[in-house]
């Protein structure tokens, strides 16, 4: 059998999956089917206004869902323990049960750093105007809330007891920094006596 007459033989065979795989047909209409029903499941329990359908230019449409975002950062506390941060608007579902959580406001990624005198907290919230972000201290905690198309949402616990009113913000480049004064205990009210 000369080289020209194996070439044309191999062209005459039928395309090459086929060969390999004869089920590849019906096991991607499976896969197909299996997708579409998780995307359903998936479709029930995202918020409605992260689900965004469009008209395609060919008469067809598309679904689109998310933004999604979830991730976590860690540090080493003043004590030497880790602390574990989460941000985003993906979360473990509570209560025992198995799944995920899907909410339409995110948490920021946030860094809290204690700088002696004061609290310094560090928030990525990209994407929004200064004047749609509200922000509300007490003693012990930092509320941070953006409403725009991208909801942001957190209260945090500080590391010590600030004054609120001394609180400065500032923002730029998607970074929200806040700044807060720590109350310094008091001095006792008495004084050692000494004995003569």
């Amino acid at each position: 059998m000369d080289e020209d007459d194996l070439f044309g033989r191999w062209r005459k065979r039928r395309p090459f999956f086929p060969d390999f795989f004869p089920n590849i047909e019906r096991t991607m209409r499976e896969f197909d089917k299996a997708f579409e029903e998780m995307t359903k499941d998936l479709q029930k329990t995202v918020p409605k206004n992260l689900v965004n359908e469009k008209q395609l230019p060919g008469g067809g449409r598309s679904k689109h869902m998310g933004p999604f975002v979830y991730g976590y950062s860690v540090h080493i506390g003043p004590d030497g323990r880790p602390i574990v941060r989460h941000f985003g608007n993906v979360r473990a579902t509570s209560r025992g049960k198995s799944g995920l959580e899907i909410s339409d406001q995110r948490e920021p990624l946030i860094d809290v750093v204690d700088e002696g005198g004061a609290i310094r907290v560090v928030a990525e919230v990209p994407g929004v105007d200064k004047r749609q972000i509200h922000l509300e201290c007490t003693k012990d905690s930092l509320t941070i809330s953006v409403n725009s198309s991208s909801k942001y949402y957190k209260t945090l616990d500080l590391p010590s007891t600030v004054k609120p009113t001394s609180a400065k913000a500032s923002y730029r480049n998607g970074t929200l920094e806040v700044r807060i004064q720590k109350i310094t205990p008091t001095q006792p009210d008495g004084h050692q006596i000494s004995i003569e």
